[in-house]
């Protein structure tokens, strides 16, 4: 078995912007130290919810620089390094690794898209070109590309593939990845609205987008799932599933950064091609986040 990188709630953490649509650092660094206090176990630096597709590769890197610097070893940093261009993905990690993230986030490839073969071959390129643990990310809604359980099966048998990211949003597929890899690979909910299913089944945490608003809480929900209190853990998994569902109720980060933004952290405008949220949108988010005495 290999070391496992953490165990709860790590944030996939959005990038702040400046009016003009540069990077916030300033925030950013805020955040990171927020996030932390408040009992966050990791952070995930460049993915989705960061918006890394619409960075330069300048800012990218820096980004990845930035929060391993400010996180100062504080608790680990896993930098997403993913691309449908192998090459250009070795380059990433390897570099990612230089500056000293601690871990590697990769999704798999979009728009091109590859077979199963493919993936086996393209991951394993990775792997072989970095020192670190790599989790893999399993998105198929974004990508157009499913893993098949045999295929992480295979990946995980290479001694930096450690973990999976897991959010096809399919309890059964979940169920049997965690069957069949569980002792080969941690796995992780990449949904928060499947932490307590996931984690119930033998999952290690959640790569979170809902530790946005209630740090704390989503922590806790992972530690009781840890701690095989799973009747306080789906208490909070249902109380705050009204938050989870309009933080996505148009595509991430779009409603998770407009909350952050509601709650107070100036973290400026997301980048086109993502636009500002529909007023009506806007309302349902902002009715949740009173709710539960966000705003």
């Amino acid at each position: 078995m290999k070391n496992t990188i953490f165990t709860g709630a790590a944030i996939a953490i959005i990038t702040p912007m400046n009016a003009d649509g540069s990077i916030n650092y300033s925030v950013l660094g805020e955040m990171i130290d927020d996030q932390i206090d408040n009992c966050t176990d990791a952070i995930v630096i460049c993915g989705t919810t960061g918006e890394a597709s619409t960075m330069t590769d300048a800012e990218h890197l820096e980004c990845i620089r930035f929060a391993v610097e400010r996180v100062n070893g504080r608790v680990p940093v896993i930098a997403g390094t993913g691309s449908n261009d192998t090459a250009y993905a070795i380059k990433l990690s390897k570099e990612a690794e230089e500056v000293g993230a601690d871990a590697l986030l990769l999704v798999t490839p979009y728009y091109n898209k590859t077979t199963q073969k493919g993936l086996i071959a393209h991951f394993t390129a990775i792997a072989d070109a970095v020192n670190i643990p790599i989790v893999l990310y399993n998105i198929p809604g974004r990508t157009g590309v499913n893993m098949d359980v045999a295929t992480i099966k295979k990946l995980a048998e290479h001694r930096n593939i450690a973990a999976v990211k897991e959010a096809s949003g399919n309890i059964s597929y979940a169920a049997k990845l965690i069957a069949e890899c569980g002792d080969m690979i941690d796995v992780y909910s990449g949904n928060d609205d499947m932490i307590v299913p996931l984690m119930s089944l033998g999952a290690k945490g959640v790569i979170s987008v809902l530790s946005h608003v209630i740090p704390k809480e989503t922590h806790m929900m992972a530690q009781y799932c840890l701690d095989n209190n799973f009747a306080e853990a789906s208490k909070l998994q249902i109380e705050y599933l009204d938050l989870i569902n309009n933080l996505f109720i148009e595509v991430n980060p779009i409603p998770v950064k407009e909350a952050v933004n509601m709650m107070g952290v100036n973290a400026g405008p997301c980048r086109l091609p993502l636009v500002e949220m529909t007023d009506e949108h806007k309302a349902a988010l902002r009715a949740s986040l009173e709710k539960h005495g966000l705003v």
